[in-house]
Order: structure tokens, then sequence, then C-alpha cells
């Protein structure tokens, strides 16, 4: 009998995480806004260094669902660094997913279109936050629950998309396109080209408003990027936006969660207190 338990226990956790891997939302039912290429599987390129698998190609963008074991009725779309190049997707993807597991959250893995389509990248986050927003009973959480997580060129499209939120970018595809587009929270870890207005003052596209959603950012100061935090953080008080800023001396750049760098060891305790009021 005990055995038969065990079997049972194992053929379970077998099938959720087959279920998992298989939660793929594909977000554009139909052509992709913009898209000449055809609808195919993302490329992974062959570099691999530092264990980091990096995807392009990308023509049909995803979401890839993370369910925690115990959700906490909110949920946040992830959106991995790369430059707008690559899609460095279990650095920056699929292990902050995991991590936001811990925490309560259900997490949703953004495949944005690259390489070089930063206007596809901001129509495909726009939708992905409606959809998850109109699934929010499916996924047992709350629609004004929805943040948006970011890394590097992943930081700069969540930084874009928390203050263009209200301009529609494609146009409508369904009843989910009804929805808000505007993030509830918004987390940037080393964000990159936020600073791209003159003399590295914020970048001209990014409207900071009263409206702004609630942002937190890291970054450390021998990162190439880490201007960009800085001004964000600046333009988000001269607004009164609440912002919390942490910036370290020491980590660079492109660390994720992974073990070992100052900055990775010491962001995911900070944002989870930071996150831990939209759990509640």
């Amino acid at each position: 009998m005990r055995t038969i338990r065990l079997l049972v226990i194992v053929l379970a956790l077998g099938m959720h995480t087959f279920a998992q891997d298989k939660d793929i939302i594909h977000i554009w039912p139909g052509d992709v806004p913009g898209e000449t290429a055809p609808k195919h599987p993302a490329h992974p390129t062959s570099d691999t260094t530092h264990g980091v698998v990096r995807l392009t190609d990308v023509t049909d963008p995803t979401l890839q669902v993370f369910r925690p074991a115990r959700p906490n009725g909110a949920a946040v779309v992830i959106c991995p660094g790369g430059g707008y190049k690559i899609l460095a997707i279990n650095l920056e993807g699929y292990e902050i997913a995991k991590w936001l597991n811990t925490l309560g959250f259900t997490a949703f893995v953004l495949q944005y279109r690259v390489p070089d389509k930063e206007q596809g990248a901001l129509q495909d986050v726009q939708r992905a936050i409606r959809l998850v927003k109109s699934r929010a009973a499916a996924y047992r959480i709350n629609p004004d629950k929805v943040g948006v997580l970011g890394f590097s060129a992943g930081g700069s499209l969540s930084a874009r998309i928390s203050t263009l939120y209200a301009t529609d970018s494609y146009p409508r595809v369904d009843a989910a396109d009804d929805q808000s587009a505007k993030p509830a929270f918004s987390v940037l870890i080393y964000p990159a080209y936020l600073d791209k207005g003159e003399h590295r003052t914020l970048t001209p596209e990014l409207k900071v408003n009263a409206d702004t959603p609630p942002m937190f950012l890291f970054a450390t100061a021998d990162d190439f990027y880490g201007n960009s935090a800085l001004v964000m953080a600046g333009a988000l008080r001269d607004a009164k936006v609440p912002v919390e800023l942490h910036f370290l001396s020491y980590g660079g750049h492109g660390y994720g969660l992974r073990k070992g760098n100052p900055a990775a060891d010491t962001w995911p305790s900070l944002a989870a207190k930071w996150l831990a009021p939209y759990g509640r």
C-alpha cells in the first residue's frame, strides 16, 4: 500500500512539472502586429557562457506560467534582459519565476520579440499584462495586483510599459485588450537604456508622472548602465511616485539570482520585503 501511495505522489509531482512546463500562452492568437516573419519557436544561440540559455529570433511571443504552491493573489510578468538582441531566458526568466513562486507570486515569463524589435517588445509586454489580467480568475490572482519585473533591457522594457501603458501600441485583438496595461508595481534590477536623454538624463520616451506605478530599483556603481537606475529614481521622486532605490558599490551586470556575487546575494531579500504588501 505504501509503495502504491509513493508511486501516486511521484506521478502527481511529475504531472505537475509537465503541466507547468507546458503551461504556455501564445499572446497573439493571429497575426503578430508589425511582424513579417512567420511564427516559429525561438532559437537558442550557440553561446551558453556561464550556463545562460540565450534565445533569439522570437516571432511568436509567449508567456510561460509558473504557479506557486500557495498563491498570494498577486502576479508578476517577468521581462528577461539581453540588450534587445537575445533573452537570457533561464538566468533572468525561469530562475526568477521559481524564486517568485516561493514568495507566493504567480509568475509569467515573457518571451518578447528580439532581436532589434523594441516597438514589437513594447506591444508584447502591453498585450501580456492585459492577458494576465483577463485570466485572473483562472490563475487565482487579483487583476489589480499584476506587476512587472525586468533585468537590463528587460528593465528598460518594464520602465517603458510603466510609463507608456496608456498609449495603445497595437490595434485591439479581443476582449483581453479591454483591460488596462498598467502594472500595479514595477521592479527594475540593473536596468539599462533609461538615461538616453541629453547629458545622460532620463530617456525622453519615458513619461514619468504621478500615475506611474510604484517602483523598486537596484543597481551597482560598477555597472556600465548604473546611471539608468539613478535617473529613473530621481524622476519618480520628482513626480512624488513611491520609489525605493538600492545602489551597491560592486556587482557589475547580468548576475540574476546566482550566488557568489555581492549584488545577487543582496537584492532578492530587499525586493521580497518591498513586494510583500502586494501579496496580502
